[in-house]
């Protein structure tokens, strides 16, 4: 049997010569040398074709070495997310072999009765949300030593053995996300909520001050004033010193200098998109005290002082490992984590400049990623290895690619053959550095492995946002107040009967929307609630109707959505169209996205470009077999159990494919 240990007793790190490794001491379950291993590769927002081509195709040409060779030894498909192709929705169908109205899972932030509104009462991508066991579990209560990475869903651990490394927004852990600092000479209003983490959390772009340099040693000259701001944040402050190297007799800013105390020098600055490298920082989470590493990004600098700088921080840390001893010697051996490229929702998504920060950045997670494999293997060797980048969902739905290389968006028509190529050769190369990661596991796994590709879902072109809650308001339905120095508007429950929260939903009461939600009943709840229904599904921007359905909680079923978890109303999107709780001056329903990419509240069975690839290869399975139809997500864990040699649980709603096993 696999002994269980804790703490210290698990891990331990060596340091010989230039290399740290981390080794385990965990106990090796006999039944692990007898039945197949996995990996199991999962980077979200994996759409299966980019470009008019699809990942298929591309390693048919030779361009995924590594998928090609998977598709030769194995089977391979398309996988088809479920409602509302939302990511922690999805996972958790993946990671539990069940739909949402089994596991539970509906959204990312998802209210519940006896809650207010004003606040989710449950995360969606917490461990905690999930009514049935994922897929670690499974392994570990099977005897298997299991690695978790970057999963959502995965936090709080629920491991006993194995490691697992950061999920996300799973309240567990001292997560530090890179923040943006748009400094100029006067103040500027904050964007609101869109600046904000998940729209609720810490600011992601702060507005600061510039003002005369002063106190500075050892810094550059400069032609005109010097000027200089604070970048502030997790309780560590970096100095900028914007100065002028051009003797033109004009104002003309080309630098910035960064320091931790207006004497040594973190980074010099001069080109748009450069970085400096790692330097040690100590950062400030709540009361606790973490050693971290920081990068420093100059997006852009104008000629008038105006610039934006980024503060990328490493996300590794005793708080974000389990087992917390665990993270010492990975970061040494491997240096700092970059895990999740730009922010959700996106920062690096304002101007020109912002595209080269955000592809190096997106890079430098894949070769973390990369290089964590083998890592793995040479270390804790774990039977079962679930891995997760976010980098490709970020990438297909940020202004800069998808726009470019998709027809069906608004955007693509005016766009320039130059811009055409360049967003496709960005996105092949993005797909070249996931095959490289699939490289490493077909490498350094056992043989006996299983070598798996997923994902949660592809990503539509984006091309309007419905903002319904202008609708509402506009209709005396909801009532709203901007505070006048964030820019961050807020709903007044008491006055409120009709609001829409979060990804797919309206929820509503005649009365109010006031104190702990209670689902309405009665003749005057089933008149709000047709009146509502009723605008939405006529509701027009020109002559399109961006609203498909219009679906009753009660008839949640349809969706395989569970009733105790929806709201009043779901949606269901058109393609091109996303929903937004952003409230506004002058209550419009419609403007254009600047995002380029979407998923949510979308059906996905008739909408190819959420489909994602599904590649198995190892023990057991066919190959070059291609499959004759397309799976859904729910039937890939127990295909794997079946695969791994673990029994499948008789509560699993997904199936086990067989038409690709091996007889």
């Amino acid at each position: 049997m696999l002994v269980k240990r804790s703490g210290s007793d698990r891990f331990f790190a060596l340091f010989p010569l230039a290399a740290v490794l981390l080794v385990s001491v965990l106990g090796r379950a006999s039944c692990a040398e007898k039945s197949a291993g996995l990996y199991w590769f999962l980077p979200d927002g994996m759409r299966a074709d980019i470009g008019g081509k699809t990942v298929f195709e591309l390693a048919e040409e030779g361009k995924l070495p590594n998928i090609r060779k998977m598709m030769e030894n194995g089977s391979y498909g398309y996988s088809v997310p479920v409602y509302p192709s939302h990511t922690p929705v999805n996972f958790a169908t993946l990671m539990t072999g069940c739909y949402p109205e089994l596991h539970g899972v509906t959204d990312g932030q998802m209210r519940m009765e006896g809650y207010g509104l004003a606040k989710p009462s449950i995360s969606g991508f917490s461990s905690t949300a999930k009514k049935i066991p994922p897929a670690w579990k499974i392994f570990e209560d099977a005897g298997r030593t299991v690695a978790v990475v970057s999963v959502p869903g995965s936090t709080p651990p629920e491991l006993s053995s194995g490691i697992t490394i950061r999920g996300r927004w799973g309240s567990w852990g001292s997560d530090f996300w890179a923040v943006n600092y748009e400094a100029s000479r006067g103040a500027k209003p904050s964007a609101g909520n869109s600046t904000r983490l998940f729209f609720m959390g810490p600011q992601l772009t702060q507005q600061v001050r510039t003002a005369p340099a002063e106190g500075w040693k050892n810094a550059p000259a400069s032609y005109s004033p010097p000027l200089e701001t604070e970048l502030t944040a997790y309780g560590t402050t970096v100095y900028a010193y914007i100065y002028d190297s051009a003797d033109d007799k004009k104002e003309n800013y080309s630098g910035v200098l960064f320091s931790w105390d207006k004497s040594s020098v973190i980074a010099d600055l001069d080109k748009p998109g450069s970085w400096s490298g790692w330097v040690p920082v100590t950062l400030k989470w709540g009361t606790d005290s973490l050693d971290s590493s920081l990068k420093v990004s100059l997006i852009r600098i104008k000629p008038s002082g105006e610039m934006t700088a980024r503060l990328l921080f490493d996300p590794m840390n005793r708080t974000t490992v389990d087992p917390s001893d665990a993270a010492a010697g990975m970061k040494t051996a491997l240096g700092p984590m970059v895990d999740f490229p730009d922010n959700w929702p996106a920062q690096l998504n304002n101007y020109p400049e912002e595209k080269a920060t955000f592809f190096s950045e997106a890079m430098m997670a894949m070769d973390w990623h990369k290089s964590l494999v083998p890592f793995m293997y040479s270390t804790l060797k774990p039977d079962i290895f679930i891995q997760d980048t976010y980098t490709p969902n970020q990438m297909l739905e940020s202004r800069w690619w998808l726009p470019y290389v998709d027809k069906k968006s608004s955007r693509y028509a005016a766009a320039t053959p130059e811009q055409h190529a360049s967003a496709s050769a960005d996105l092949e190369e993005l797909y070249k550095r996931l095959d490289a990661v699939l490289g490493e596991a077909i490498k350094n796994a056992p043989k006996n492995s299983l070598i798996v590709l997923s994902s949660d879902h592809g990503i539509e072109p984006l091309n309007r946002y419905v903002m319904l809650n202008n609708l509402f308001a506009s209709e005396g339905l909801l009532k709203f107040s901007t505070d006048p120095v964030t820019g961050i508007p807020a709903i007044d429950w008491a006055a409120t009967k009709v609001a829409h929260l979060k990804m797919i939903g309206i929820y509503l009461r005649p009365d109010n929307l006031a104190g702990k939600w209670k689902r309405g009943s009665g003749p005057e709840y089933e008149a709000l609630r047709e009146k509502v229904k009723a605008s939405l599904l006529n509701l027009r921007d020109g002559g399109n109707a961006p609203i498909e359905q219009v679906v009753k909680w009660e008839d949640a079923g349809e969706l395989r959505m569970p009733k105790d978890r929806v709201p009043d109303l779901l949606l269901v999107m058109k393609p091109g169209y996303t929903l937004t709780e952003e409230m506004s001056a002058g209550l419009p329903v419609f403007r254009d996205a600047v995002e380029g990419g979407y998923k949510q509240a979308l059906l996905a069975a008739k909408n190819p470009d959420l489909w994602t690839p599904f590649i198995v290869m190892g023990p057991g399975v066919k190959k070059g077999y291609r499959l004759k139809s397309n799976i859904s997500a729910a039937d890939q864990l127990p295909t794997l159990l079946k695969l791994t040699g673990v029994p499948v649980p008789a509560y699993m709603q997904g199936k086990v494919i067989n038409e690709i096993l091996e007889k």
